[in-house]
């Protein structure tokens, strides 16, 4: 999967990356399957002495166009660990009080405590994607945001807190399966926006903006992963062994008990 982490300093270009690679999972749907239970049944051991040790702080900031699966990985890759420890944030257009504050006051709010695992579904990059897109910043201050956003995230990190970025990677084409399929299901329709279209239409410029926004903060502290997503399944598989292989590296333990316990008998 190293192929798929921007290095810091790295020019992005999304077309290099194929949305419809599916090099994370193999030939047999059984296969994944299997492979997806095992990450999830191990991602839950992990996570409960993650959350016993109480050391660190996790945070995984999930971005990506729309129907790119933000959603449906954090259903799928999440669905056995212990919601004791894990917690999603969402970050939809500021409120009157947060305008009222720099951009990354409401999300500082947010970051993860002392073995908590905070997801951000969407996060401080829409200050500098959605608003450069729209002009509502202009170059210089995109740029400006860039490094305060880097200065944030070196802060958490030097607090013990891990910091996985994952770019869901999908093609205009997937898009529009995707949204068809909700337009059609009225299951689903609840999640058609007609404003999806308005933002489908700037596709290109979204591009230019994802590519300058990973390239400018994947850094050691803070790394992006551009994830092949037209793909579920993929999707899930790698985000899982990306979260699984981070977490191992801890080599995190359980605390040892407040007291002496030899002897004690429960009666």
């Amino acid at each position: 999967m190293k192929k798929f982490l921007v290095k810091p300093g790295k020019k992005v270009n999304l077309a290099k990356y194929d949305p419809a690679d599916k090099s994370a999972s193999s030939s047999f749907k059984d296969k994944d399957m299997q492979d997806l239970a095992a990450l999830s049944e191990r991602l839950d051991k992990l996570q409960d002495v993650f959350y016993a040790s109480g050391k660190h702080k996790l945070l995984i900031v999930l971005q990506g166009m729309d129907t790119s699966g933000k959603d449906g990985t954090i259903r799928h890759v999440f669905n056995s660990v212990d919601p004791l420890g894990v917690r999603v944030a969402s970050f939809k257009a500021p409120t009157e009080e947060e305008k009222k504050h720099d951009f990354l006051w409401r999300i500082h709010r947010q970051a993860p405590a002392g073995g908590e695992i905070a997801i951000f579904n969407r996060s401080h990059y829409e200050d500098v994607l959605i608003t450069r897109v729209h002009g509502w910043i202009d170059a210089r201050e995109c740029k400006r945001r860039y490094k305060h956003i880097n200065a944030f995230e070196k802060m958490l990190a030097d607090d013990d807190t891990v910091i996985l970025k994952f770019y869901l990677h999908i093609s205009m084409e997937e898009q529009k399966q995707r949204l068809e399929e909700r337009l059609a299901n009225p299951d689903k329709q609840w999640k058609f926006r007609l404003g999806d279209l308005e933002e489908r239409k700037h596709w290109d410029d979204y591009m230019a903006a994802y590519e300058d926004a990973l390239t400018a903060t994947s850094t050691d502290w803070a790394p992006w992963y551009v994830v092949p997503s037209d793909s579920k399944t993929n999707r899930n598989l790698f985000i899982s062994r990306v979260l699984v292989r981070t977490l191992e590296r801890l080599k995190l333990s359980y605390p040892a008990p407040e007291e002496n316990l030899e002897g004690v008998v429960v009666e």
